[in-house]
């Protein structure tokens, strides 16, 4: 099978859904004639045109806001917003609006927007442009949360993901765009709520999503030179969540250690863990242990950066805790 970037599949999936459907457009800033900030729309305008790869000012609300106009027309926008933290800027529009439309109308009105935004740490652009804030969104009911890991992953699910008559918000990891995986070249779709083991093991669970999946890659790569074999679960979508793939691997290796990048203090992780530990009490045999960053703001410097967040050695000593 043919390897490419993290880009480029996101650049397939967006040029096969765009020749496949007249209804979906992208907007956002820079994407049409510079071709993204991550090569992600590179191309796109040169073929389809800048009707339905639009340049727009920055203004993240009256990105969002004529996205969800657009959706409730009947088109399927696909808003890019440059970085996650710039989603702030239009919290209400995706939280209070697009979010709350279809409850609000009874179901009625369906909003097929799928909102594309890069997000974590790891690249030195400080405290403001680092977050991983994947939790914020899981918190509001009316958003689903993809975030794919791989290049496979990342093609498949955001195919998925304009398909859908949802809000999505797709997250994608800076660090892993020039990253290299398998790709299949004919037309796949990757379902919403559909966890992929990454890695099979007996001795433990290791749930990681984004650029944790390879980092919990790593660590169990370490883990195997000492004889713990490690299973590494990636949920792929954080809403809907695969809770029956979870509880089934956890059952069968009874340990468990979540990896994300997100801040620790009421993130994904701490939902995991009570989840696990709540329905699988009796079948672990430690307590779930959580990897995430420190609760701090990102730092600029590198050294301190890289202490902020988390890294397989983290995963490495949170297995050795449940394991030894």
């Amino acid at each position: 099978m043919r390897e490419i970037r993290y880009y480029e599949a996101l650049n397939e999936a967006l040029a096969e859904e765009m020749r496949r459907d007249d209804d979906v457009f992208l907007m956002g800033e820079d994407i049409g004639l510079f071709g993204g900030t991550f090569r992600v729309t590179e191309g796109l305008m040169a073929e389809f045109g800048g009707r339905r790869v639009r340049d727009t000012p920055i203004a993240e609300a009256g990105i969002v806001g004529l996205a969800i106009g657009a959706a409730m027309a009947g088109l399927r926008p696909v808003p890019e917003l440059m970085t996650m933290n710039f989603a702030l800027v239009a919290m209400d529009q995706i939280v209070n609006h697009a979010a709350k439309m279809r409850s609000m109308f009874g179901g009625q009105l369906n909003l097929p927007i799928t909102i594309r935004a890069a997000g974590g740490g790891g690249t030195q652009k400080g405290a403001q442009h680092s977050h991983s804030i994947e939790s914020w969104f899981v918190n509001s009911p009316g958003i689903r949360v993809v975030i794919p890991g791989t290049p496979a992953d990342a093609k498949g699910l955001l195919k998925t993901a304009i398909r859908n008559d949802d809000v999505v918000l797709f997250i994608e990891h800076e660090m892993l765009y020039s990253t290299r995986g398998p790709v299949p070249e004919e037309e796949f779709l990757i379902p919403f709520g559909v966890a992929d083991t990454k890695r099979r093991g007996t001795d433990v669970t290791i749930i990681a999503w984004s650029r944790m999946v390879s980092e919990a890659l790593r660590a169990a790569e370490a883990l195997a030179e000492e004889g713990i074999e490690a299973e590494v679960l990636d949920p792929r979508t954080l809403d809907p969540f695969d809770w029956d793939a979870v509880y089934a691997s956890v059952a069968r290796t009874g340990r468990c250690v979540v990896a994300e990048e997100g801040w620790r203090t009421v993130g994904v992780g701490a939902e995991i863990a009570a989840r696990v530990q709540e329905n699988l009490f009796y079948e672990l045999q430690a307590p779930v242990q959580r990897v995430a960053a420190v609760d701090v703001p990102t730092p600029y410097a590198k050294g301190l950066e890289q202490a902020a967040l988390p890294s397989s050695s983290d995963i490495v000593r949170a297995v050795l805790k449940v394991t030894t």
